[in-house]
């Protein structure tokens, strides 16, 4: 019951401000800036630690750089997402571009499933609307890690059931995709696979990611091999505030790779994504807790 009650308090919180224009939203992450990154300094340790770390070749005003505009991200894409409560296709569509389709489309026509990789960059939240770009296939399901606060769960799984997305827990989402593949051979799975994972069963052996050692999950892989799909990877690119490009791409895994290839492939290309700019990638997340 009090997670009913707090889920509405939350829905009508958000709801509320979903209806504010984004340019003025713009105008509050502003505020949210100066709160969290100049007043209580929300994770700033753990967001330098992890630019150093990562970039040991720049200089601490470089680090500086990125650190603050990763902020202004950061609370751009706070709002960003609650704008899904209140949005139209043709709004989210004139904010967005999405390239190379066709290469979806292609294994649909093939009856092969698919596996799109993508990791914490630009705005995750707003990729569920890459499914008005596409004919095929009709089933779009996204995994997810259920979030501690139940009321807050409930919340996000309505905001990312936008545009026909099907939101599937990591623990069912195996379950889920062979059932549904088993009535139809054309699917599309998208998977943030940059997460740190949380079991042994889900970690595989580890390579070097932003100049770090660092532990993966496989479960998007072993999916894939199950239902013999196609692996792709999701580029994205922020052009300005509040507008992104898409970009399908092929994964192509290098031949030494014989152990979860296609998991690596994807680091490899997320590595080139962020190292092009490097504040748009959620860093205030402990990635290398086990290296400290």
């Amino acid at each position: 019951m009090g997670t009913q009650i707090n889920y509405y308090c939350y829905l009508l919180l958000f709801k509320a401000i979903a209806l504010i224009p984004l340019s003025l939203l713009y105008s509050v992450s502003n505020l949210m800036y100066y709160i969290l990154y100049d007043v209580i300094h929300y994770r700033r340790n753990i967001v330098r630690t992890n630019l150093s770390n990562c970039f040991p070749e720049k200089n601490i005003n470089e680090i500086l750089c990125i650190e603050q505009k990763f902020y202004h991200h950061f609370c751009d894409l706070f709002l960003e997402t609650i704008k899904l409560l209140h949005v139209t296709e043709k709004d989210i569509n004139d904010r967005i571009v999405v390239d190379n389709t066709e290469l979806i489309e292609k294994s649909a026509l093939n009856n092969r499933p698919i596996i799109l990789y993508l990791g914490h960059y630009g705005n995750w939240e707003w990729v569920t609307a890459v499914s008005q770009h596409y004919q095929i296939p009709k089933k779009t399901f996204q995994i997810y890690k259920p979030l501690r606060n139940k009321a807050f769960n409930l919340l996000m799984l309505k905001i990312r059931s936008r545009f026909n997305t099907i939101s599937v827990s990591q623990k069912t989402a195996l379950r889920s995709i062979l059932n549904t593949h088993k009535q139809m051979s054309s699917l599309i799975v998208g998977c943030i696979a940059d997460g740190r994972p949380n079991k042994k069963t889900e970690k595989g052996p580890g390579m070097k990611f932003l100049n770090q050692q660092t532990d993966f999950m496989v479960g998007a892989e072993l999916i894939g091999r199950k239902i013999g799909a196609t692996f792709l990877y999701l580029d994205v690119t922020k052009q300005a505030r509040g507008k992104y490009k898409f970009t399908v791409k092929e994964l192509i895994p290098a031949e030494e790779d014989k152990q979860y290839p296609y998991t690596k492939a994807f680091y490899r290309m997320l590595e080139k994504t962020i190292t092009r700019e490097p504040s748009y990638w959620l860093w205030t997340h402990n990635r290398w807790l086990h290296n400290q």
